[in-house]
């Protein structure tokens, strides 16, 4: 468990990533958000793909391999439910103005936290499988949270606060991932066969949100100077990911 938590705190750091757009802006421009969402969206693919779903079919057995099927699509359903409601939720804080702080932000660090939750219990599933699948999926969190939590920062600077408590605030919600990795922890030791299940419905996560939120965003931003610059990046993602879970596997 120990690895698990290193990597969950790591994974919490990471919400510090918005004190770097305070020393240099251009981290905020679509050119390098674009190129850090293509690399993500590569890796979380290759993670999903040739990592966690063979892990899965291994530990849940010959005679259990449909209920991972059912798993992959729970993954990808529950983050879809989740996805809408955050939506909805950005779309009532925005109603109100009055507020010196907006709703909204509020809403975006509920969000944040319990994306972060998610997070945790994927990094527990993946280390109690073994190191290198644990290695593997905290590089894809890892990348997938870099733009995520900029542009987190962003919107609560933007709804009111200081860049100091949006920092502060962006840290505390993103520790639920240590949060996360105890009670996953405890949960899949005390739950026969949950593993496997745990392991299918996290790369149903990937892949929603590789598939569903981090690709269509890049081809929203389809402009002449900038298209294969993001093409070629998540190409290098998904190559590098391979590479390393190959290396990792050895």
């Amino acid at each position: 468990m120990f690895n698990a938590i290193i990597a969950a705190v790591l994974v919490s750091l990471i919400s510090l990533a918005g004190a770097l757009l305070l020393l240099k802006k251009k981290l905020i421009q679509a050119q390098y958000g674009g190129l850090m969402i293509s690399v993500a969206a590569g890796v979380m693919l290759s993670t999903a793909l040739i990592d966690l779903l063979p892990e899965a079919m291994e530990v849940a057995g010959d005679g259990e391999n449909h209920t991972v099927y059912w798993a992959i699509l729970a993954g990808v359903c529950v983050f879809f439910v989740l996805e809408r409601l955050l939506h909805w939720y950005h779309h009532h804080g925005h109603e109100h103005h009055g507020d010196q702080v907006k709703p909204a932000a509020y809403l975006v660090l509920m969000g944040d936290a319990l994306h972060n939750f998610f997070d945790g219990l994927a990094l527990a599933t993946a280390f109690m499988v073994s190191v290198p699948v644990g290695v593997a999926t905290t590089v894809a969190v890892v990348l997938h949270e870099i733009p995520q939590e900029l542009g987190d920062f962003v919107v609560l600077v933007k709804s009111g606060f200081s860049s100091a408590k949006a920092l502060l605030y962006n840290l505390l919600s993103g520790l639920t991932a240590v949060l996360g990795v105890l009670i996953g922890w405890y949960f899949l030791s005390a739950v026969e066969g949950a593993l496997a299940l745990m392991l299918a419905f996290n790369a149903g996560m990937f892949l929603y949100i590789s598939c569903s939120d981090l690709i269509p965003s890049l081809h929203e931003d389809f402009k002449r100077d900038r298209k294969w610059l993001q093409t070629i990046a998540f190409l290098i993602g998904v190559v590098l990911m391979a590479l390393l879970i190959s290396y990792l596997h050895v």
